[in-house]
């Protein structure tokens, strides 16, 4: 096994593609440097991502532009409340001239998937969309296929108009690694989307700057990042916090979660801390790594009780509160 010195040099070398690929994508998306880590931070991690955000922040784009960058396969699906969970995985369609049945695939053979609005679809359809998220295969028949590899699934949720919506529950919330707030861009920001995007044709093409191998090749080193016995200890009682604030002696927190995060949550924080390790050239963790990851990894787990809605307490404002409060190593 390489030591954390040896490994930072492998890394060094191995993500040279990461500075390119960034500047590559702002190109094209002006700004949203957090959203453009969080994507690569679950490619590197094999870790489905939620994105929340008003129409217009380019999720779309980001992600097209992400594709092409890495030269994978894009799909997106626009859900609604019609969409069957066959539209999503494929279909047999019968021949009456030969009596056969042929499979034909759905959108979700692809790598990067963009799921638009997925709580506008019924149940049947976001369970037949996570059940491939977890098991990365899908039954047409009775035949059972492999998804490509890599294959990453990006859902959006608009927290506007929530009419004729259909929350996620709780548990299947669990399965996205990192839930993403995109925000407004800042005011020079948006003068340079306008120099940029005040055309009818405005200029997209991106540049490929690596290949699907070199994901996965980088998900090997990210896996072998070192974690200390004493980052492990603060990862366990950040999550720990989540359930038994005043075991941890923080306060002001008594009645406002009804649940804290699963073990699933530590498993997600410690490999998105290793991911974003990898992202700064390094080949060990930091606490500071940890606490950057954090939020993204909690915000979706947490559920806040009514009491805590009512003082306008959200799930952010804990995960705030308990990395304010908890002894960093």
């Amino acid at each position: 096994m390489s030591s954390p010195q040896e490994l930072t040099e492998q890394i060094s070398l191995a993500s040279h593609w990461v500075g390119p690929l960034q500047n590559e994508i702002a190109r094209v998306v002006v700004g949203q440097k957090s959203l453009i880590e969080g994507l690569l931070i679950g490619l590197l991690t094999n870790g489905h991502i939620l994105l929340e955000g008003v129409p217009g922040l380019a999720k779309t784009l980001t992600v097209k532009t992400l594709a092409q960058a890495i030269h994978t396969g894009f799909q997106r699906i626009q859900f609604t409340p019609d969409l069957l969970p066959a539209d999503l995985i494929g279909t047999l369609i019968y021949n009456p001239r030969t009596g056969e049945f042929t499979t034909k695939q759905g959108p979700l053979f692809s790598n990067l998937i963009l799921a638009d609005e997925i709580n506008r679809a019924p149940a049947k359809v976001q369970s037949a969309l996570l059940e491939a998220m977890q098991e990365r295969q899908v039954t047409i028949g009775d035949q059972t296929y492999k998804l490509a590899d890599p294959f990453l699934v990006l859902a959006t949720q608009n927290p506007l108009e929530q009419e004729g919506t259909y929350s996620l529950p709780e548990a299947q919330l669990d399965r996205f690694m990192l839930k993403l707030k995109v925000g407004y861009p800042s005011k020079v920001e948006e003068r340079q989307i306008l120099d940029l995007m005040g055309t009818s044709n405005p200029n997209m093409e991106v540049q490929r700057i690596l290949d699907p191998k070199d994901i996965l090749h980088a998900r090997t080193l990210v896996n072998q990042v070192f974690v200390d016995d004493r980052v492990k200890d603060y990862i366990v009682n950040l999550v720990f916090a989540t359930r038994e604030p005043n075991t941890y002696g923080i306060k002001g927190l008594e009645g406002m979660l009804r649940y804290g995060a699963s073990p699933r949550a530590t498993i997600a924080l410690t490999l998105a801390a290793k991911a974003r390790a990898f992202l700064a050239g390094r080949g060990f963790v930091t606490p500071h790594d940890v606490k950057s990851v954090a939020a993204d990894v909690l915000r979706h787990r947490l559920l806040i009780s009514y009491e805590a809605e009512a003082e306008e307490i959200t799930s952010e404002t804990i995960v705030s509160k308990l990395l304010q409060h908890l002894p960093v190593p």
